[in-house]
């Protein structure tokens, strides 16, 4: 895909994304129980209905959790139903999607929240009715769930600072004299935008000549990265380096670097999206990282099974991530 036509394609080239395989990559790690869902479990009864809410489909990542999910489904003989907002931003929607299930009386809801306190009251409402909560991606916010009453909700999902903190490293290295940075983050109210943000500029700064002079919210959004970095470069034009929490942002920020010829700019982002890997190759994108969507989808169904045959789950369920640059692409 040609970078500059990304935003008017974007839409189809979803819909082609959906109608792909997923290989359901394996979780490498497992804390802090060996109790974690692995495949095969127990199947539960075919009738049993499990809930999947996630925050869009107009970003591929969710496109490839669902591909993990659905083969969960396939393989552990339960009725997936799949919900999804219009965008990440779109909380008040989010909301309503758990209550329709709660009224559809489903056994069990995973959840990638788009907010981590928000949707606490609503999800503390489907486990009154007798709901069991699996979260994916996002973590909710533990004192959110300690006031509300809710007991310890399992969480699937990666060590985002981590992640985040390899991107940023990767970045760091490539520097030996005075150099400029700035951060494009996630929305600022979930847990997985601050952990990534906190890990690239940790990592960042660990470079005594880089000064980090910039980190601004777009909100996931490859249309406001694209925005926000316009506004970013006038007024700090000389930023060399650019860290973006998630790769739709980065094609967004590249987008823009490339009209305006600023070819200079390293870019790294964090998914490792199809037409990230793509930017990569082509070098406008100097790496991403992969944080394993579609096990993240697996595992998340897999442990609600678990849930509902009465079984101890893990409380923390980490999937591994890997930095993704042009030397290790196949």
């Amino acid at each position: 895909m040609h970078l500059l036509h990304l935003i008017s394609t974007a839409v189809c080239t979803m819909v082609l994304v959906a109608c792909g395989q997923s290989n359901g990559p394996s979780v490498s790690s497992v804390v802090p129980s060996d109790k974690a869902a692995s495949a095969p479990v127990p199947t539960t009864a075919p009738a049993q209905q499990i809930g999947l809410v996630m925050k869009t489909l107009t970003n591929p990542f969710f496109i490839e959790m669902e591909n993990g999910a659905r083969k969960a489904e396939k393989d552990l003989g339960i009725a997936l139903i799949v919900k999804t907002a219009a965008q990440e931003t779109s909380i008040e929607q989010q909301i309503q999607l758990v209550n329709d299930l709660i009224d559809a009386k489903v056994a069990a809801i995973v959840i990638a929240p788009g907010d981590s306190q928000r949707l606490v009251p609503t999800l503390r409402k489907a486990a009154d009715a007798g709901i069991r909560i699996v979260n994916i991606d996002n973590r909710l916010d533990p004192e959110a769930l300690r006031q509300s009453g809710m007991v310890a909700v399992p969480f699937v999902g990666v060590d985002n600072d981590a992640g985040a903190y390899k991107a940023g490293k990767f970045l760091a290295e490539s520097t030996d004299k005075p150099t400029q940075a700035a951060i494009l983050e996630g929305i600022r109210s979930a847990d997985n935008a601050r952990q990534r943000m906190a890990g690239a500029k940790r990592a960042l700064l660990e470079n005594k000549n880089i000064q980090v002079v910039a980190s601004e919210t777009a909100n996931w959004k490859i249309d406001e990265a694209y925005a926000v970095s316009r506004t970013l470069f006038r007024r700090h034009p000389d930023i060399r380096l650019l860290f973006a929490a998630n790769d739709m942002m980065a094609l967004g920020a590249i987008k823009y670097l490339l009209e305006a010829g600023k070819t200079q700019v390293k870019v790294v982002g964090y998914d490792a999206l199809p037409e990230a890997l793509a930017e990569i190759r082509s070098g406008h994108l100097a790496a991403t990282v992969d944080q394993q969507a579609a096990a993240q989808g697996y595992q998340g169904v897999a442990l609600a099974v678990r849930l509902l045959q009465g079984k101890d789950v893990p409380a923390i369920t980490m999937v591994d991530t890997r930095l993704v640059s042009a030397s290790t692409l196949p």
